[in-house]
């Protein structure tokens, strides 16, 4: 049995992680669960669970989530970067499924790789702000990073049993969000509530709003460039609508291998915690005969600015990356609560990057000073904009 971490269970991902889990008893247990503020949840899962361990943000929180489970519960509460620190290098864990959102999986995700764990990893943003660091302390400690986002687990399917040094280019597909066919004068008026309703997937807020920008895709053509080892200039994008080719690799012979599936993060998930083995799955299978058609369209670089902005940190590399994220991330949270236009999202980061002085092979005191920065200069930007 494989004993499971999972940092971020009440989020999307880590519902349908322990959905997977829930399904296969007999391959599967949870050691450790760490969230944020969610204790209503993380109180259901740890009951049906029984994790040894659970985490939250602060110690708030975790008062009220020991008040939750009463006094004969099993499970040790902790809180806070130490309680994260816990429940990702937990002793008993053989795998750790990082899901936690945005830049605050980063710390917790190096914990567990210094730990020895294998890594299901969901939180982009880790390899976005400090792929070079991650990746040499995986190799150093031989650890296993096994993506779980579909378009990287789809890659990473094509890419077994084949030739890494034979690959000519990736292709990362995007859906185009619910706005793709909106005219561009429109996006001023967009409300939050319009940009939360993704036509294919069912995911977190942030994640929502990166979609409907295109700054998702931008974001995991930084991360596709760690993970597989290859530059930037050799990943494209194309944008699907379906949603049922999740990516592909096309090789110098011209083949190009593609893997498709109906849209459920469930999938990849699921091949992430059995990796090299499959999971049989009593969900529908895909049926292409219903679908019809699948369509494949060039990102309009105008409408979907965002991309360019990704690809242009990429190149820069140092801590570009990590500035590009955490301006995106105010940004996007500026939007949800009201304080800024959707159609200002993507120039607010511009305008952070062009003030931004990279560093060149930042550590990671460097790269977290970097986000730091990123976070002040764009609330100031924001300020500035609501006067």
């Amino acid at each position: 049995m494989k004993r499971i971490s999972i940092l971020g269970s009440t989020g999307s991902i880590g519902v349908s992680t322990l959905d997977v889990v829930g399904g296969h008893p007999d391959r599967f247990g949870v050691v450790a669960l760490a969230a944020g503020r969610n204790v209503t949840l993380l109180k259901q899962q740890i009951e049906r669970f029984r994790p040894r361990l659970a985490a939250v943000l602060d110690e708030a929180h975790a008062r009220e989530l020991r008040t939750l489970l009463g006094p004969a519960s099993a499970t040790e509460v902790l809180f806070g970067p130490e309680g994260y620190r816990e429940a990702a290098a937990f002793a008993d864990a053989d795998m750790v499924v990082s899901a936690m959102v945005g830049a605050a999986g980063l710390l917790p995700t190096l914990h567990a790789i210094d730990a020895g764990k294998d890594i299901a990893l969901a939180n982009k943003e880790t390899l976005v702000m400090a792929g070079h660091l991650v990746l040499r302390k995986a190799a150093e400690k031989g650890v296993k990073v096994i993506p779980v986002d579909s378009e990287h687990s789809a890659i990473f399917q094509c890419l077994e049993g084949h030739r890494r040094e034979e690959v000519r280019r990736i292709i990362l597909t995007a859906s185009g969000g619910p706005f793709l066919n909106v005219p561009r004068e429109e996006l001023a008026e967009v409300k939050p509530a319009q940009a939360l309703k993704h036509p294919n997937w069912a995911m977190g807020k942030k994640i929502t709003i990166d979609s409907a920008t295109m700054m998702n895709k931008g974001l995991e053509v930084i991360e596709a460039a760690w993970l597989f080892d290859v530059p930037v200039t050799a990943i494209d994008v194309l944008i699907h609508p379906q949603s049922i080719v999740h990516s592909l690799v096309e090789y110098r012979d011209g083949s190009v291998l593609a893997q498709m599936g109906v849209p459920d993060m469930r999938i990849p998930i699921a091949y992430a915690l059995s990796y090299p083995n499959r999971l049989t799955s009593a969900d529908k299978p895909l049926d292409l005969g219903k679908v019809g058609t699948l369509t494949f369209l060039d990102p309009d670089p105008i409408r979907f600015p965002a991309l360019r902005l990704a690809y242009e940190a990429a190149k820069a590399g140092g801590t570009m990356p990590a500035v590009l994220n955490a301006a995106n991330e105010m940004a996007v949270a500026a939007f949800i609560e009201g304080k800024t236009g959707f159609d200002k999202i993507v120039s607010i980061v511009e305008e952070v990057l062009s003030r931004h002085r990279g560093q060149a092979d930042p550590g990671i005191d460097a790269i977290l000073a970097a986000d730091r920065w990123a976070r002040e200069g764009t609330e100031t930007i924001i300020r500035g904009m609501q006067n």
